[in-house]
This record gives C-alpha cells, sequence and structure tokens, in this order.
C-alpha cells in the first residue's frame, strides 16, 4: 500500500530543522517576516507542479498566543465584580417580571454566556459620542438587553422603577424586550433581535461611515462599528451574504464578536461538527481578520506542556454537540470524556482535581483573552475584524441551564436557584434577599461605581446612547420643480423619468443637493438614471482603476471616492442596509442625509420586508421609490416581477407614508412635503412612492390641489349635472383607465362622472380611522367627519375605485364612503402580455370600470341591469371567463 506523503511524516528529522528555522525567523524578524517565507515557500511549490490545496482554517486554539496577548490594564478584581454584580442584577430582572406575569418572557443565558464580551468593551474600547470624536456603533445582540440594562442601573441611568417594568410599556415608561428605537429613542441605535438583520446592517454602516469621511460631510476616522452576533444568527443568509463585501472594501473600522456558545434556541448549532472553524473558513476566505478566542488562561499551562499536539487534536476532534454536553455535567465527567480519549491526555491532568478541571475556562469568559483580542482589532489595518469567542449558554446559572437545550427559553429561576446564583458570583445579599431575586447595588461612593463611572468618563460618556436630532437642512420652496410642475406639454414621459427629473433638480441645489444619496441595486439605466454617472459619480472607495468601456460617450460608467451614487449591485437588501444607514445618519452621525433608494417594487417590501420593519423601528427618514410598481404596469416581465401588493405591505409600517402618484406634478408634491416634514420638521416617517414606465403626456398641476395630493385624494374633473351620475377614483397608471371609462360613460350611457385621482388610500384609510378613534372616545363632543367623507358626501352616485393593486388597497376605506362602493382591483398572480391585455385580464380597463358603473347605478335603480348585460356584450367582456384571483 502506498504511503501518504501528506499526512506520514517519512524524515522527522528534516521536519524538525524546517520548524527550528521557521522557529529562529519569527524569534530573530518576527511572525510577519515567517509569514512571508512561507507564502513564497508555498507558491514556490505551486509554480513547479504541487497540488497544494488551500485551507483557510487553522487550529482549534486561540490565535494570539500568550506571549503575545496585550495585558489588560484594567483592575481585574473590581472587574470582575461588577461583571457579577451585573449579572445578578440582570437574571434578576428577568425573574421578578416573570413572578409578575409569566406571560412577559425574557432571557438569561444567551447574557449569561456573553456578559465578560460586553464587561471588556465597556470598560475598555466603546467611545461614547463626544466633542472629540462621535463615537462607537454597537450592534447588540437582540436578547442580551438585561444586560445592558443591569449595567445601566449600576451607572444610575436606569431606576429600580424602571427595572421592574422590564417588558411593560404599554401604559409609557417600561424598558424594551429587545433594542427598539422606536421605543427607547434616547438609548437603543439599532433594532437587532431580528435575526440576521445587525450583520448586514452593520456591514452597510461600517461603508457608509466611510462614504460620508470621502465625501467631505462627516470625520468618522476614528469611530468603529461594532457587532454582536449569536453563532446560530449566522445560518441567516443575511448574516454571511453581505461579508465579502466588507472584505473587498477593506473596512478596518468593523468589528464582529460572534458570540460561539455552539447552541441556538433549541440545541446545538453544529451539533456534528464545529461552527467556530465554518465560520472562520467563510470569513477568512472573504478576505477577514479572524481571532479565535477559543480557550480561557487556566488552559495556558496544559497547552505549553502539549509539546506532541495531542491536546490540539483532541480539542479539533470533539464535535461541539460534546463541549456544549461538558458543561452541562461536571470535572469528573470531562476528566472522563475529554482527557480520557488517550493515556497521554489522562496523565496530563491526571494531578488536577475534578474542581481544577471544572474551572478550565472557555476564551470568551476570560477578561485577558477577550481584551488582547479587542485590542488586536482595533489595531488590525486593511481587513474587516471578526472574533469567534468560545463561551457557555447559561454560564453560571448552574443546574438551572448550563449548556442545556432548553436554557434559550429560561425566564424562571426558583428561590434555590436565585440563592445559588447569588453564592456562585459573590453577591453581597443575603439569602432571603436572594431568595427575592432583589437587586443589588453598591454605595454610591463604592470603588465599584466609582470604577465604571470613571472607565466611561474617560470614554466619553455612558452607553447605550441615541442622537435623536441633527441639524435640520434648509429645504428649497416648492417652485424650485416648476419644470415638472407646469407638466410636460405634449412631450410624453413616465413618473419614473419624472423622478428622475426631480432628483437631478434637487441634487443640484446648493444647500440641499450633497445631501442627498441616490442609491440603486442594479439598473441605474434601466430607470433613466445613467445621466447622473458623470454627473454626480458611482462611489468607489478607491476611485476608477480602470478605463470604463463607454468612456468616450457622454454618459460613461463614471466611479469615484467622492462620487454620491450608492449602486449596490443585484443585491436588494445590501442597498436598503446602505438606505438605512443613509436614513439614520442624523443619529449616528449628526448629519441629515436624503436617502433616495429607486428599485423594482416588487423587490421591495416583499423581499426585504423585515428590513423595512426593522427601518421604521429604527426611526429611519428618507425616500422609497417602488419603480414599474402595479400589476400591469411591467407588461413581458410575467408573474414573479408584477407588483400588485405593494402599497398593502408598505401601509403595515405604522411610519411609512406611502403614495401612488398618476402624474409627475402629483410626484413633485408628494417629495417636497416629504423633504419638508423630515428634514426640516425632523418627522421619524419614511416614504414610499410608486413610479410607473409608461409614457403619457404629464399635465399641469390644478390650481389648489396641493392639500389633497397630500391627504391622499382630490377632485381631478368633475361631470356635469345629468341624473345619472358616477363617483370614479383611481390611482397611478389605472387612473388613465378612469378617466377614459367616464369618457365611454358620458358617450355610450349618458352618465357623468366625476372622477378623482386617490394618490394614497392608505393614507384616508389612517386618517379616517383616526377619526373614527377620536369619535368614538368622545362621545359628548360633535363628530368630526373623514376626509374621504367630507370629500364625497357632496357629491352624487355610487363610487367606483380601480387601481392596479389587489382590491383590499382601495377596500380599506369602505367605511367611511357615503354611498355604495364598488371596488376594482388585480388580484392573483402576474402574467406577460401588452398592458392593454393585462387590464383586460385583471378586469381594470376602461371597459370594466364603465360595467362596475352600470352596475352600480342598477342596484340602486338608476337604470334598467339591462343596460349593464348591453355594455358587457359591447365591449367584449367573457362573463364566464375564469376568475383571475383563481388563475
Amino acid at each position: 500500500m502506498p504511503i501518504d506523503n501528506q499526512n506520514v511524516d517519512i524524515d522527522p528529522q528534516e521536519t524538525a530543522d524546517w520548524k527550528e528555522s521557521i522557529e529562529a525567523i519569527i524569534e530573530a524578524e518576527g511572525v510577519d517576516r515567517a509569514h512571508f517565507i512561507i507564502e513564497n515557500l508555498i507558491a514556490t511549490a505551486r509554480v513547479n507542479g504541487a497540488n497544494l490545496p488551500y485551507s483557510s482554517n487553522t487550529a482549534y486554539i486561540n490565535t494570539i498566543p500568550t506571549h503575545l496577548e496585550t495585558p489588560n490594564p484594567g483592575n481585574q478584581a473590581i472587574e470582575s465584580r461588577i461583571r457579577s454584580f451585573i449579572r445578578w442584577n440582570a437574571a434578576a430582572m428577568v425573574v421578578r417580571a416573570n413572578r409578575k406575569a409569566s406571560e412577559l418572557g425574557g432571557h438569561i443565558a444567551s447574557f449569561a454566556s456573553s456578559a465578560t464580551l460586553y464587561d471588556v468593551g465597556f470598560n475598555h474600547f466603546w467611545k461614547a459620542p463626544s466633542a472629540e470624536n462621535g463615537g462607537d456603533l454597537i450592534y447588540y445582540q437582540g436578547h442580551i438587553t438585561p444586560g445592558i440594562y443591569a449595567r445601566s442601573f449600576l451607572e444610575g441611568r436606569i431606576s429600580v422603577e424602571d427595572m421592574d417594568k422590564f417588558r411593560q410599556e404599554s401604559n409609557g415608561g417600561g424598558l424594551s424586550s429587545y433594542p427598539h428605537p422606536w421605543l427607547m429613542p434616547d438609548y437603543w441605535q439599532f433594532p437587532t433581535v431580528s435575526m440576521g438583520l445587525g450583520p448586514i446592517k452593520s456591514i452597510y454602516q461600517a461603508r457608509f461611515m466611510r462614504y460620508l469621511h470621502q465625501r467631505g460631510l462627516a470625520n468618522t476616522e476614528n469611530r468603529r462599528v461594532w457587532a454582536f452576533l449569536g453563532d446560530g444568527e449566522m445560518d441567516e443568509p443575511e448574516s454571511l451574504g453581505a461579508c465579502s463585501l466588507a472584505g473587498r472594501e477593506k473596512l478596518d473600522n468593523l468589528t464582529w464578536v460572534i458570540n460561539c456558545n455552539l447552541q441556538r434556541l433549541d440545541g446545538p448549532v453544529r451539533g456534528n461538527s464545529k461552527i467556530v472553524q465554518e465560520l472562520e473558513a467563510n470569513l477568512r476566505g472573504s478576505g477577514w481578520n479572524v481571532i479565535k478566542v477559543m480557550w480561557g488562561s487556566y488552559w495556558d499551562p496544559l497547552l505549553a506542556k502539549d509539546k506532541n499536539g495531542l491536546l490540539q487534536k483532541r480539542m479539533l476532534e470533539v464535535v461541539d454537540g460534546d463541549f456544549q454536553n461538558y458543561k452541562a455535567k461536571d470535572g469528573a465527567y470531562v476528566r472522563e470524556h475529554f482527557f480520557g480519549a488517550s493515556p497521554e491526555l489522562k496523565a496530563m491532568v491526571s494531578k488536577m482535581s475534578d474542581d481544577d478541571i471544572w474551572r478550565l475556562n472557555r476564551g470568551g469568559h476570560d477578561p485577558h483573552k477577550v481584551h488582547a483580542a479587542y485590542h488586536a482589532a482595533v489595531n488590525h489595518k486593511g481587513q474587516p475584524t471578526v472574533i469567534l469567542a468560545h463561551t457557555v449558554k447559561g454560564y453560571g446559572m448552574g443546574a438551572a441551564g448550563q449548556g442545556q437545550n432548553r436554557t434559550h427559553g429560561q425566564k424562571k429561576l426558583n428561590e434555590e436557584e436565585m440563592v445559588s446564583f447569588a453564592k456562585q458570583f459573590n453577591i453581597p445579599i443575603s439569602e432571603e434577599d436572594a431568595a427575592a431575586a432583589n437587586y443589588y447595588m453598591p454605595a454610591e461612593d463604592s470603588e465599584e461605581i466609582q470604577y465604571m463611572k470613571a472607565r466611561r468618563k474617560e470614554l466619553g460618556g455612558s452607553l447605550p446612547q441615541r442622537q435623536t436630532a441633527a441639524t435640520p437642512l434648509t429645504i428649497p420652496e416648492l417652485s424650485i420643480l416648476d419644470p415638472i410642475l407646469k407638466g410636460s406639454g405634449d412631450r410624453e414621459m413616465s413618473t419614473t423619468m419624472a423622478f428622475v427629473r426631480i432628483l437631478t433638480i434637487l441634487t443640484r441645489d446648493k444647500k440641499l443637493g450633497k445631501h442627498i444619496v441616490p442609491i440603486v441595486p442594479d439598473e441605474a439605466r434601466t430607470f433613466g438614471m445613467e445621466g447622473m454617472f458623470r454627473q454626480l459619480g458611482i462611489h468607489s472607495s478607491v476611485g476608477q482603476l480602470y478605463t470604463p468601456q463607454d468612456s468616450e460617450q457622454v454618459m460613461f460608467y463614471k466611479e469615484d471616492k467622492t462620487g454620491q451614487i450608492l449602486e449596490e449591485g443585484i443585491n436588494e437588501a445590501g442597498a436598503f442596509s446602505s438606505w438605512i444607514a443613509a436614513a439614520t445618519s442624523y443619529s449616528t452621525h449628526a448629519v441629515n442625509m436624503v436617502p433616495f433608494y429607486i428599485y423594482y417594487s416588487m423587490f421591495g417590501f416583499q423581499r426585504i420586508g423585515d428590513l423595512a420593519w426593522a427601518a421604521g423601528d429604527s426611526r429611519a427618514r428618507g425616500f422609497l421609490v417602488g419603480a414599474t410598481a402595479g400589476r400591469t404596469t411591467l407588461a413581458g416581465e410575467g408573474l414573479q416581477h408584477q407588483d400588485g401588493h405593494g402599497m398593502v405591505q408598505a401601509a403595515l409600517i405604522p411610519n411609512c407614508v406611502s403614495y401612488d402618484p398618476t402624474y409627475s406634478y402629483e410626484m413633485a408634491v408628494i417629495i417636497h412635503d416629504g423633504l419638508k416634514r423630515m428634514y426640516a420638521n425632523q418627522e421619524d416617517i419614511y416614504y414610499y412612492i410608486t413610479a410607473m414606465n409608461e409614457n403619457y403626456t404629464m399635465p399641469a398641476m390644478p390650481k389648489g390641489a396641493e392639500e389633497g395630493i397630500l391627504k391622499g385624494m382630490y377632485l381631478l374633473q368633475g361631470g356635469g349635472k345629468k341624473k345619472k351620475k358616477v363617483q370614479l377614483l383611481g390611482s397611478g397608471t389605472i387612473l388613465r383607465e378612469v378617466i377614459a371609462g367616464a369618457e365611454l360613460l358620458l358617450n355610450d350611457w349618458g352618465v357623468d362622472a366625476d372622477i378623482w385621482s386617490a394618490t394614497s388610500f392608505n393614507e384616508l384609510q389612517r386618517e379616517a380611522n383616526d377619526v373614527e378613534r377620536w369619535n368614538r372616545l368622545h362621545p359628548l363632543e360633535d363628530a368630526k367627519v373623514p376626509y374621504v367623507t367630507s370629500l364625497l358626501k357632496g357629491h352624487r352616485g355610487p363610487v367606483i375605485a380601480a387601481t392596479d393593486y389587489i382590491a383590499s388597497y382601495s377596500d380599506q376605506i369602505r367605511q367611511w364612503v357615503p354611498a355604495a362602493y364598488s371596488v376594482l382591483g388585480t388580484d392573483g398572480f402576474g402574467r406577460s402580455d401588452t398592458r392593454k391585455e393585462l387590464r383586460r385580464h385583471f378586469e381594470v380597463n376602461r371597459f370594466h370600470v364603465v360595467v362596475a358603473a352600470l352596475k352600480a347605478l342598477a342596484d340602486e335603480g338608476t337604470l334598467p341591469a339591462v343596460k349593464v348585460a348591453e355594455a358587457i356584450e359591447k365591449y367584449g367582456i367573457d362573463a364566464e371567463k375564469i376568475n383571475p384571483l383563481k388563475a
């Protein structure tokens, strides 16, 4: 049988010589020189035909050897006590809440595993906003909030009363279950508990900081982004989906700390393998600097004695499910099942007691190892850094949950367990207080409290904290958009092109222009924005290192360090994360930025709905533009591209203001109003505006239409005084079918119609709901009238609404329409065809508007039903066709 020369040492002496040579180089010239030589040797071997597969994994030990660790300068005795106090108060807060009402929930185990990771950051690394520095941005892992509240409690920022209102917010005050800027706007910066969103948002936040700096809008040079993630969380596609961007952009202002407690919500993350090795390979391959913090200081003597590598080999071969199990048992179990794998390992710990073995700690619980990793991360240049910290979920919870599959949902500890917890961490309270889960607060003049406050003072102040305002922007008068308001004359254009013209005008404004951030995925040419390439430039951290293929054209593809456009590739989640970074810049960077993100509407709320909800929680401010919106607008693209429900999804987000404009002047008024509300008045809202690629002439804005445009509806065209009359409502591109239907009603059937442009059924419904609530709660006062009711109550006839969206969009105002109400919508799956045929198929074209109007008149007895049948025959409508909803 042939010898495997890759795995068998056929010449140990020669191997030893090479090792000695490398060790001599490291001693004389350092590890960087040794690395350079090794890489050159590998390259030489490959050139000469050696097949050396790349491996991005290193040994299952700490990346930073003991002798290269930067010492932790803190007073470790005091810090250890502080950490214990925080652990206790975090657990007590959750336990007390659940003794009050078990439905409140909460989490203890996640923070228990990561307390040291946070403690070292708070004490030594994380800068708060100050006059000298804008502060670090920290994405806290969502489930660890009790630990952050417990620290703020010791600092005096949170009272006992606050602590006792954990997860009790409905009556005002209270502490949010997770990081929620909407509910605690002065405290939390980023919502992160929807797992996977923290990682991708942190990457694009770090890149946006570079964008601001290179464009000269904010000094972010000495600021960092820290994101705390769970190893189970990394299975979310968003978690690792953008990590190559961070490597490619060399974001050395970004540090990820992945809490590798080896356990997700129900059991092991990788019970049969090793999640740390998997993450190391993935992130190192994406260009990250990877620091593994595997083993605490109690392991150092054993590893120093491991001359033949048997201990390291054993560490690598044990799967995560077993490592989890070790910390759910005891020292005797570890001796038998870990060290008992070989006589040599068993002998290595023969003089250690079971208690000694049990004290062998994991790296993420050792402040010395964690400090060394953080120090290395902040001083590393040219790459983002990820710290893989090996911890134990439920650390310190003992039989109540340490290392157990059930520990994630642990929210209750009985009196005996609380007493045990207090004793383990030396909390100086009585057994009676421990059993009652009473908080522990040292005296204000105690060395622990004084130490905590001194550390934070040196780092700029307390964290977390969120800034709530930036200097308002000067918004030009609406007249700046006169070229749009006056219409297009005889020229046809789409609302998408109107948007591009509006954006162009705004970017040229001397005061506002530089604050605008145009964002596209990879479809700027699709949306007619290529003219901005040369005018504004596409942001690139390295500029343009190549000659673009179209360099001789007027609108060539231009990348630039100071470029204003963010073009994110085919990556809606990434583009939206960039938008969130820009839309929250007023709070994170104290500078108002105005992001406009344009994209195929179908790939907006449907694709990145969780990020859109997080944007609402983040109090984001900016504009989303859903292009080619509506089921029949993007004619030839078919089922998966046609959006008939985006407006309904927009309505689900409480602070998202949404509009479906038909005309360019409507879009201009809406955008201008958004600029005033968000950047002059600084309202915490954001806008979703649809745009179409269908060309038609754009009329000038009718006098007095502004108020109605913004409230959601206005009278576009009044009908005559015939006995037979209807009210026709339309939005977006289907408003034009409504107008055509009104002509048919008059010419073919002698029916008059008032035509209403309904720019937002969502806004009409919200206003009406507000009025309804006010009336319900003020029964002794004169009832208010919803806006939509006030508009329609003076107009005769039944009301018919037609849109390019599912029927529920326009149906939501039904209860406030003071007449019979019929709606036409585009329910069902889309398909490919011409716009004309699609509108016929979905029954929202002019002929179906006529039939719906005639049927409504017949139902009220104004004309005979036979006229409806005649119209169906006249317009060639197949009454027996399969319902599009079911097709």
